[in-house]
């Protein structure tokens, strides 16, 4: 399955960016999708997924409040968008069909979306 990040880039603390992910080989409302981080030198972390049919949205505690995941059917686009931003925050992104932080990053390292944080 090939999925493709945008959107990251060099941002300040309490800056705002909205990352997406595109696919042209399934439709985005028939699965559960998911952003995974993995910041320099951790482990890939869950941060957020947004369920099919009722649209829940759920996110790690660190993120709540900040970030948003959403998805627009008409252009079968995955979004996150991410306020106050922090060091913290920064990260290479991944969408992914699974919240298994491990499956998008171990299969195409380095081909997310870099999100940095930094003033």
């Amino acid at each position: 399955v090939q999925l493709v990040e945008s959107g990251g880039g060099l941002v300040q603390p309490g800056g705002s960016l909205r990352i997406s992910c595109t696919t042209s080989e399934f439709e985005f409302g028939s699965y559960e999708m998911t952003w995974v981080r993995q910041a320099p030198g951790k482990e890939p972390r869950w941060v957020s997924s947004i369920a099919i049919g009722s649209g829940r949205t759920s996110y790690t505690d660190s993120v709540k409040g900040r970030f948003t995941i959403s998805i627009n059917d008409a252009k079968n686009t995955l979004y996150l968008q991410m306020n106050n931003l922090q060091s913290e925050d920064t990260a290479m992104y991944y969408c992914s069909k699974t919240r298994d932080p491990y499956i998008e990053t171990r299969k195409r390292p380095g081909q997310g979306t870099q999100v940095t944080v930094s003033s």
